[in-house]
């Protein structure tokens, strides 16, 4: 029974992790500090979190870095990391953590589209699971559109009991910039786009590389550098750099070790016990615990158009995510039929073979 509950509990845990980073993160930013100087704090503080993972967890295992594996490292840097987090994280000042943690679960359709050219996936259009993958691509699609297109009318209800003076206080000083409800969505689209590739390019990796923990760790320190370049060519002014505020230091520190090797770890954990569907199918979860807590804490407003882009954006998911879900089931059967045909062949023809 606890074998059952303990992955659930991993990935709530991974979730809250998640909600609190898009909720600090959102906080730090309104205080001022520079998304492009966040993201490179992230990127320095995750690679000192991971090197005892990759260290002590896959030095016996661990195959050789090659050049090709260095290459594709720096890659998954580009587009995992820097891109995809100061798109985010721009975005995310531009909009608000209820909408960022909706755009992330496109991710599965973006990945489905970008993978197909390269012949990583099938359309399958003739059969259930490729028509759902399909079907799911659209309807999260025309979510995202809602989302960014259409706010509606603030719903009401109610006003929280919770008074936090803090964030009351950077929501009042941020409310004079004001937030740019088109910008905002278009850049976490583009981002959960750069993320799309990542996976594309881990799935790559993973097949030469098998050492998680390594890579990730090689993707952190190369972006560290990247983000590092950025951040001071966006604002090199010491006091920019300053972490004396304690929001930005919380926001920087939580985001890498929580969000970064914490969640990564647990995330590694479950798939091996429980497999990657299982660990995808939480993402809408984290959407849940985010719109509640921005509206305890940051009082942010309930919109219908976020109401009902979200929806669609979650149905959207979940189809993708049974069609592939199937498609993978079908492939293990019709690999257990093909491997005792060949067995039974073996056993006819009387000899005996070491099967690899």
């Amino acid at each position: 029974m606890g074998g059952d509950y303990l992955p659930f509990l991993a990935m709530f845990l991974v979730q809250m992790g998640y909600a609190g980073m898009n909720i600090f993160v959102k906080l730090a930013m309104d205080s001022g500090m520079n998304p492009f100087i966040l993201v490179a704090y992230r990127q320095i503080f995750a690679t000192v979190a991971m090197i005892p993972f990759a260290y002590f967890l896959e030095r016996k295992t661990r195959p050789k870095i090659t050049r090709i594996v260095l290459f594709q490292a720096f890659l998954s840097s580009i587009f995992g990391a820097t891109l995809n987090q100061i798109l985010y994280f721009i975005g995310l000042k531009h909009s608000n953590p209820t909408l960022g943690c909706a755009f992330n679960n496109l991710l599965p359709a973006m990945t489905f589209l970008l993978a197909v050219p390269f012949r990583l996936e099938t359309v399958g259009i003739k059969t259930r699971p490729g028509q759902a993958k399909v079907l799911g691509t659209v309807v999260c699609i025309g979510g995202a559109m809602i989302l960014t297109f259409y706010r509606g009318h603030a719903i009401n209800i109610g006003e929280s009991g919770i008074h936090w003076k803090y964030a009351e206080q950077l929501k009042t000083r941020d409310s004079q910039s004001g937030a740019n409800f088109i910008l905002g969505p278009f850049l976490l689209i583009t981002s959960c786009i750069s993320w799309a590739i990542w996976f594309i390019i881990q799935g790559r990796m993973c097949v030469k590389f098998a050492a998680p923990y390594t890579s990730s760790t090689l993707m952190c320190f190369m972006a560290s550098i990247e983000c590092g370049v950025i951040g001071l060519f966006v604002d090199h002014q010491p006091s920019a750099w300053s972490l004396n505020d304690s929001i930005r230091l919380i926001a920087a520190l939580y985001s890498a070790i929580v969000c970064t090797a914490l969640a990564f770890c647990l995330m590694s954990w479950t798939i091996q016990r429980k497999g990657p569907l299982y660990v995808s199918v939480f993402s809408p979860l984290l959407l849940v615990i985010v719109a509640i807590l921005s509206w305890a804490l940051l009082r942010d407003k309930l919109h219908f158009g976020t109401v009902v882009g979200s929806l669609f954006v979650v149905l959207g998911l979940y189809a993708v995510l049974w069609g592939k879900g199937k498609e993978e089931n079908q492939k293990g059967s019709r690999e257990e039929a093909g491997e005792g045909k060949e067995d039974l062949e073996l056993q006819i023809d009387g000899k005996l073979y070491i099967r690899s």
